[in-house]
């Protein structure tokens, strides 16, 4: 069976789409994020799998906004026990109650919280929120610098966000580039891929065959990447 790969954006929501010797188009929408993915028989082409998107936007939406609510059910109780992602690797975490500021560290396999017994459980997640942003700070603009020299270009800000729908984001305008937070949860592969992608919508503002071209020329191994990160849990387990 012969099948051939596509990435397109819809109002706003980008689409793999790949073609294969089938009879009828499925559409799927995958978590963690809500990835859209699209199976269209080989006789039809990117417009016509555009439309069929479009016509199918409002049921996306819908399966989104599950995805998206199930995964704030899902929010860590930051109890000894549960395991968190770390860089791709899952962590058990071990709470240790002391007196004084919040703080984690990775010993080991485990990564350990120090917190005061009176520091909520809010004020714990915050503190793991800071320390993930703290592991994107560092990795970040090594990863930056590195592909302003291979693309001969200059990345002039960068921020760190949640972003529920996204893992980047580029204003060509500003050349102002964001990056999940939960990025700092993935294989580092990941993050390089989101920093090449969003860097190279510098040249080429949509996902067109451009696009694609310039990915494949600049990181070949761009789709198994994007594929680790799609497929790869956000939401974290407990371990018992």
């Amino acid at each position: 069976m012969s099948t051939a790969n596509a990435y397109l954006t819809v109002r706003g929501i980008g689409v793999d789409v790949v073609y294969k010797d089938i009879k009828n188009l499925h559409i799927g929408v995958y978590p963690p994020i809500g990835r859209v993915r699209v199976a269209a028989p080989e006789r039809l082409d990117d417009d016509q799998v555009r439309l069929a998107v479009i016509q199918r936007l409002s049921w996306i939406k819908r399966q989104r906004e599950k995805l998206q609510a199930a995964s704030r059910q899902s929010e860590r109780e930051m109890i000894t026990g549960e395991s968190h992602y770390v860089w791709g690797i899952r962590r058990r975490l071990k709470v240790v109650e002391r007196p004084g500021r919040t703080n984690i560290e990775i010993d080991g396999e485990r990564l350990v919280l120090y917190a005061s017994p009176e520091a909520t459980t809010e004020e714990r997640r915050v503190a793991l929120d800071r320390w993930y942003r703290e592991q994107l700070r560092q990795a970040i603009p090594a990863l930056i610098a590195e592909w302003e020299t291979k693309l001969d270009v200059t990345v002039p800000k960068w921020t760190i966000r949640r972003m529920k729908t996204k893992w980047g984001s580029c204003n060509r305008e500003t050349r102002h580039l964001w990056f999940n937070l939960e990025l700092a949860k993935k294989h580092p592969n990941c993050l390089e891929y989101i920093v090449v992608h969003e860097m190279t919508h510098y040249f080429e503002r949509s996902h067109t065959e451009r696009f694609t071209k310039l990915m494949d020329k600049q990181l070949p191994d761009w789709r198994s990447r994007r594929d680790q990160l799609n497929e790869a849990p956000l939401t974290e387990e407990v371990w018992r």
